[in-house]
């Protein structure tokens, strides 16, 4: 089982990549950089790729619909150049409250894009002379063929690896079968390893059924918040917040994906609860309506016998990467918590 940490795409990024270096000594092997309407992650990463040796660097994620799929293919050619090979291009749909409100692309298709974007970033990278007729992209443009514009071009450098890992962030039934069809790997938001044979399970194995054995073992990323210690229940407190944002805010009342996770993990009342206040401005009150179970479920918080249960139910669930939150209020107590999950592991 890989350990892998999200960096907080909201502040402290300089401090935490300059920390890198010990992490990566303790025993992390990778290390994720979102982008949500915040910072771009790209440049992040290279700041990252400069700063570190061994660690692999994932984006987590960028949205297909942001970039062209010839740029992603470009930006994650280029991230495995000035990483020496490092690079996990971790994508996803994001969300319409992201994609349309912030970007203002209509949020269309989001299972065919994402097929059609991972088919042409690997052509790209294999340096083909690109002409590709997809429902959602084509190239050249139909307009452009017949003339000097209309040439099918190829990627003018060489890359480091023809086959950069994909990972994609997926929830929804369609987009894991997806996932596990045509991506290395699959990172899911709200991780509960209970509920991954009732939820994800029928998606997971049709995806696998069609899957090119070429792509290897699905690779299954899952996020925890992690502290250990008898006195350690009450970091719980720190998920609530972004639990409410995502349950609550990321989306319309019927048009929110992360509620409806939330849902088909049997909390439909509660998720209902907190998105009706989180919506009407009260997210202070949809935070601590957030149940407490569904927030020690997602976690790695407690006694060290509560943790090692919890990585054993992840394990038996198919978790290969632990994408970890070490809470703790020094960087020196932050190393020791990455240090014990990886002893934890092995």
């Amino acid at each position: 089982m890989r350990i892998g940490m999200a960096l907080n795409y909201a502040g402290g990024f300089k401090e935490t990549v300059e920390e890198l270096a010990d992490y990566e000594r303790a025993g992390l092997d990778i290390v994720f950089v979102a982008e949500a309407y915040s910072f771009d992650a790209v440049s992040q990463m290279g700041y990252i790729a400069a700063k570190t040796e061994r660690l692999e660097i994932a984006s987590g994620i960028l949205p297909i619909y942001s970039r062209t799929p010839t740029l992603l293919a470009m930006t994650a050619a280029g991230m495995d150049y000035v990483s020496g090979g490092r690079f996990t291009l971790g994508l996803g749909a994001s969300g319409p409250q992201v994609i349309e409100g912030f970007h203002g692309v209509p949020y269309t298709a989001p299972l065919g894009r994402t097929r059609e974007v991972v088919e042409i970033c690997r052509a790209v990278w294999r340096r083909e002379r690109l002409t590709y007729e997809g429902r959602h992209y084509t190239l050249p443009l139909p307009e452009d063929r017949g003339t000097g514009l209309g040439k099918p071009l190829k990627l003018i450098n060489r890359p480091v690896r023809e086959r950069i890992p994909i990972v994609i962030a997926a929830i929804g039934p369609k987009n894991v079968e997806l996932s596990a069809e045509v991506a290395e790997g699959w990172q899911p938001i709200f991780f509960l390893p209970e509920k991954m044979q009732e939820v994800w399970g029928p998606s997971l194995a049709a995806g696998k059924a069609k899957r090119d054995p070429a792509l290897g073992e699905l690779d299954v990323i899952a996020h925890a918040n992690l502290a250990i210690g008898d006195d350690a229940a009450g970091l719980l407190e720190f998920g609530r917040d972004v639990a409410a944002l995502y349950i609550g805010g990321m989306g319309a009342k019927d048009r929110n994906f992360y509620n409806d996770l939330v849902c088909r993990f049997g909390y439909e009342a509660e998720a209902e609860l907190v998105q009706d206040l989180y919506l009407s401005g009260r997210k202070a009150e949809a935070a601590a309506a957030v149940p407490i179970k569904l927030l020690e479920s997602m976690s790695l918080i407690g006694p060290e016998g509560f943790v090692r249960d919890r990585i054993a139910a992840m394990r038996e669930a198919g978790v290969t990467t632990l994408n970890v939150t070490p809470l703790a209020g020094s960087h020196a107590e932050r190393l020791k918590l990455v240090e014990k999950v990886r002893e934890m592991t092995l």
